[in-house]
């Protein structure tokens, strides 16, 4: 059982559908006991489409609304960031900074100034990349953990690092802590603010004004940051390391 997550996404129904007005986006359906009416989300992380529908709703009426809002979904994901993968003489977000990808004699990549130096080879350039933004956000967000935790009193039991969609943090009941590691790409300040994020589950178990509180005791300027995560944090997902 997990505890509450920057960002909760629901278990989707397998079933899909595709509108004419909109053919190469699949509509993600998710079926819900607790849902009223219809609603339709597009998650700023990957662009994925979900359409909520109360449990026995028909499909047609389902079909019906997403049709409703096909403007709405065209133009919403128009401004979703394109894909786009990692090049030398391109840019690469490294702690808030656009870094310049240059090849050099290195064994692994380094920073020197506003540049990353990287070994030669364009085949293996996405996967040396990934491998050392893990290797910085484990020990960033190691340290960020360990420093919200001794704040708190709380601790920890370890951290993982994911590369998942739907949430940037996790905090496990039994005081596991997960993290995506793309968050070593955005300002320290973002990676702090969910570090302390996650720790506060460790006091409160959901997102209520008493779990609210302990983040703003552990990282009191968090609103900027959070909004920061909420506006860019797309942009982030955007970035394909491997195919």
């Amino acid at each position: 059982m997990r505890r509450p997550s920057l960002f909760r996404s629901a278990d989707p129904d397998p079933q899909g559908i595709e509108l004419p007005e909109l053919p190469g986006v699949g509509i993600v359906l998710r079926r819900s006991a607790q849902a009223r009416r219809f609603s339709l989300r597009v998650s700023r992380l990957d662009g994925r489409v979900l359409l909520t529908l109360p449990a026995r709703a028909p499909l047609a009426e389902a079909m019906s609304f997403a049709r409703a809002q096909s403007d709405w979904l065209a133009r919403t994901l128009a401004a979703m960031p394109l894909p786009e993968r990692p090049r030398f003489g391109g840019t690469l977000p490294v702690e808030g900074a656009s870094l310049t990808i240059e090849a050099g004699a290195v064994r692994s990549p380094r920073v020197e100034g506003g540049r990353l130096i990287v070994p030669a080879g364009e085949e293996r350039l996405g996967l040396r990349l990934e491998t050392w933004l893990k290797h910085c956000a484990r020990i960033r967000l190691q340290a960020a953990s360990e420093r919200y935790s001794g704040a708190l009193g709380r601790p920890f039991r370890r951290i993982t690092l994911r590369d998942t969609r739907s949430r940037w943090g996790s905090c496990a009941a039994d005081g596991s802590l997960s993290y995506n590691w793309r968050l070593i790409m955005a300002p320290p300040g973002v990676l702090d603010y969910v570090a302390a994020h996650e720790v506060a589950h460790l006091a409160e178990m959901n997102h209520s004004p008493a779990f609210w509180d302990v983040v703003a005791r552990l990282r009191p300027e968090f609103a900027p940051e959070r909004a920061w995560l909420k506006r860019q944090g797309g942009a982030l997902h955007a970035i394909r390391f491997r195919d």
